[in-house]
């Protein structure tokens, strides 16, 4: 007969998971903060859709992760489940900014927000529209960056007409951004903010997951950018109503400021904040 000094095998079964708590099942509300544990990344859910929970943390940055994976509260494991009733807190617009209740459309301001296309516009009005009413700022386009200067001339901004312009393929020996340094150094430069993302067309902007792709197709330089994009996932794109059809599909993918690219979110945001801060 053994003896068995050490009693039953320590190392049998899952000894590491042994003295671990089980995650607390808890319902993801809006605003809950919580910890991913893979990643690390912590922030406020901001969105729960489709077995997904989209975190915003406090630099405004938002990741979406799988809503059965692995998140902490305080340290401690939870489960994330969606919530049985409707989410808590105050409502917030598209842009993820806080709604006001009971809140009218202001009194247009003198100031302008200008960007270069109809696209451009139709995007900045899905998802900031509530702001801009509130704040009363008119968002108009340019039919194309080139236009600017003579636009501005007319306009003639002054410190109560600031004027914030967004503008495509804003990088470095771009024309766009040859036209934004002409635009700063003039005498209108101080009234005026010119920014930008580095997207070829703003339909960048939303995030290609929004679509189902991993990523938007690559569109030789000797293609017109729309219709290669269009050709290339298997789109009608013989004429202009094809690639405007095109664009209403893709911009009804977009719900809130987190299917955008965070490249063109805080473009916005920063002409908003200039155009209503005089």
């Amino acid at each position: 007969m053994n003896d068995d000094r050490y009693g039953a095998d320590v190392l049998a079964g899952d000894w590491k998971r042994s003295s671990r708590p089980a995650p607390t099942p808890t319902d993801a509300v809006r605003d809950l903060v919580v910890e991913e544990v893979r990643t690390g990344f912590t922030g406020a859910i901001v969105r729960v859709e489709a077995g997904t929970v989209e975190l915003e943390d406090w630099k405004g940055r938002v990741r979406a992760f799988p809503l059965a994976g692995s998140f902490l509260i305080d340290g401690a494991p939870v489960a994330l489940r969606v919530p049985r009733t409707a989410p808590q807190g105050r409502a917030r617009t598209a842009s993820g900014s806080f709604a006001v209740e009971g809140a009218k459309a202001r009194v247009a301001r003198q100031s302008r927000i200008f960007v270069e296309g109809r696209h451009d516009a139709e995007l900045v009005e899905k998802v900031w529209g509530s702001d801009l009413r509130v704040e009363g700022v008119v968002v108009e386009y340019l039919e194309g960056v080139d236009h600017l200067a003579d636009v501005l001339r007319d306009f003639r901004p002054g410190p109560e007409r600031r004027v914030g312009v967004l503008v495509d393929h804003l990088v470095p020996g771009s024309k766009e951004s040859r036209v934004a340094g002409g635009i700063a150094r003039s005498p209108l430069g101080r009234h005026v903010l010119v920014v930008g993302h580095p997207f070829v067309d703003v339909w960048q902007a939303v995030k290609p997951g929004r679509l189902g792709i991993d990523a938007w197709p690559v569109v030789p330089r000797s293609v017109e950018w729309k219709h290669g994009v269009c050709e290339a996932m298997g789109w009608p794109h013989d004429d202009q109503a094809d690639i405007a059809r095109a664009w209403q599909h893709i911009l009804s993918r977009v719900r809130s400021y987190a299917d955008l690219e965070p490249s063109v979110l805080g473009r916005v945001e920063e002409l908003i904040d200039f155009v209503t801060s005089g």
